[in-house]
């Protein structure tokens, strides 16, 4: 059984007729054509499906597109403006952040949904953000290091509010925690699943 679906992605409309079994991630890559968000465990574990959905971070293999109607889908080919990267995209690719890249579209759309709402995060605030995106590579490092690049960035252009308490990329050695990614390895830590509420102001 099928269903014609409008869907708003990377602010353009889309209508697409898919079986009602179908998950957001298949059609975003199957029916649009945007392969940036990748197929990982299809569990709702690593995090390398992860989308932006009225700019929560949302596991695209668990979302169905039908629930998804009048919401704002953000895929990480719609992070660019003008054809410009964004300041993340800028970051990642400047410190080597992506390693094989098979993880980082769903780390940057990740990055981004904590940025918008806390514009200058320390750098533990960061490894929170992202303990539900999964590095086969175990590059941790320089994807926090990127992350508070691109952060400082934002600061310095006046989108952010000021920078205090951070310590910068490349200030001080690494911690054991920051060399260890164990810290960032906990399957969807603060991450929605389909269905589920808004986090609460303190989130347990």
């Amino acid at each position: 059984m099928k269903s014609r679906l409008s869907l708003s992605v990377n602010g353009e409309a889309h209508d697409v007729l898919v079986p009602v079994h179908k998950t957001l991630l298949e059609v975003l890559r199957e029916d649009l054509g945007l392969i940036g968000t990748k197929h990982g465990c299809e569990l709702g574990e690593c995090g390398t499906c992860t989308v932006l959905v009225d700019g929560e971070p949302v596991l695209s293999c668990l979302a169905l597109p039908a629930d998804l109607g009048g919401r704002e889908i953000l895929t990480v080919e719609g992070m660019a403006e003008g054809g410009r990267l964004h300041p993340l995209q800028q970051a990642f690719a400047e410190l080597g952040a992506a390693q094989c890249g098979y993880c980082t579209p769903g780390i940057l759309v990740t990055a981004k949904a904590l940025l918008a709402g806390r514009p200058t995060p320390t750098r533990q605030e960061i490894k929170e953000a992202l303990a539900g995106n999964l590095c086969r590579c175990t590059g941790y490092t320089k994807i926090l290091d990127a992350v508070e690049l691109a952060s400082l960035r934002l600061d310095h252009s006046g989108l952010t509010s000021p920078n205090v308490g951070r310590r910068r990329p490349g200030e001080g050695a690494p911690t054991a925690n920051e060399t260890d990614h164990s810290g960032l390895t906990s399957p969807n830590v603060g991450r929605r699943r389909p269905g589920e509420g808004a986090p609460t102001a303190n989130p347990t």
